[in-house]
């Protein structure tokens, strides 16, 4: 009789691809090794076997749960489709004291397999990098707008978005034909716009572009903290946590930080 080691072992590296698929065809194709798994071992009564099989049948039910979800967020892309390339939009950084605010647009393929997508504060930074570069890779289309602190303050922060917003769009070749947009209409675009409230969490294009666009922004906020050390920046990134505002009120705003924010914490002569 084969040990339950061995078994285990065998049960893990099928666990261990699905987990770390991305794509619903790569993902598809894990679960059905682990189901043949299941199948195989069906019939040995001993305790730590069945635990594997019903640990294995949960992973395939999560994936189940997963492909239905995402094909509820891609409802809005099959209400548009026939008007051509379908386009989302978010942005990243309007609070933040400190560091640019960035957009993201990202166009992807039609009925597009990328699992895990969703509004970019619900994952992990681990899963945002991971399926940033997915997006990446596979997406038919992405741009990204990035509008500095000094603009910021020019501007206003609504402002300095709607144009971190057009820049990313401007950078889309091929243009799309419809916008899909995280709650907002975009002032100065002739394409046609489709405002959705909270769209990052009900459409795969805007969740898409909110990963894009928020780690886009991390990696600089964790490059400006290499240039400005002590405030923190690569675990606030820009926000007003206490341990940033702590340093701004002891060493000062730095060229980064956006004047029209931090009025309430310095006072500059």
């Amino acid at each position: 009789m084969e040990k339950i080691g061995e078994i285990k072992a065998r049960f893990a590296e099928a666990g261990e691809r699905l987990k770390k698929a991305s794509m619903r065809t790569e993902a598809e194709s894990a679960a059905g090794l682990l189901e043949n798994l299941e199948q195989t071992y069906r019939e040995d009564t001993r305790s730590g076997v069945q635990a594997l099989i019903r640990r294995s049948e949960m992973q395939r039910e999560a994936l189940e749960k997963e492909t239905a979800r995402i094909y509820q967020l891609q409802q809005y892309e099959r209400d548009y489709e026939n008007e051509g390339l379908i386009c989302g939009i978010d942005e990243v950084g309007r609070g933040p004291l400190a560091g640019p605010v960035v957009a993201g647009a990202v166009i992807l393929p039609k009925n597009c397999e990328i699992l895990y997508l969703n509004d970019s504060k619900q994952l992990s930074a681990e899963k945002r990098e991971q399926l940033y570069d997915i997006i990446l890779e596979h997406a038919v289309a992405v741009g990204i707008g990035i509008v500095s602190p000094q603009r910021i303050d020019e501007i206003n922060i609504l402002q300095a978005t709607y144009e971190a917003m057009r820049q990313a769009i401007e950078k889309l070749n091929p243009q799309p034909a419809v916008l899909l947009n995280d709650a907002v209409r975009i002032p100065q675009v002739a394409i046609q716009q489709v405002p959705i409230i909270k769209g990052d969490a009900k459409s795969v294009s805007i969740a898409a572009a909110s990963i894009v666009a928020k780690v886009t922004r991390d990696r600089m906020m964790e490059q400006y903290e290499e240039v400005f050390p002590g405030y923190g920046f690569a675990r606030n990134k820009g926000y007003g946590s206490k341990e940033h505002i702590e340093a701004l009120q002891t060493m000062g705003p730095t060229a980064i930080h956006r004047r029209s924010f931090i009025g309430h914490f310095v006072k500059e002569g």
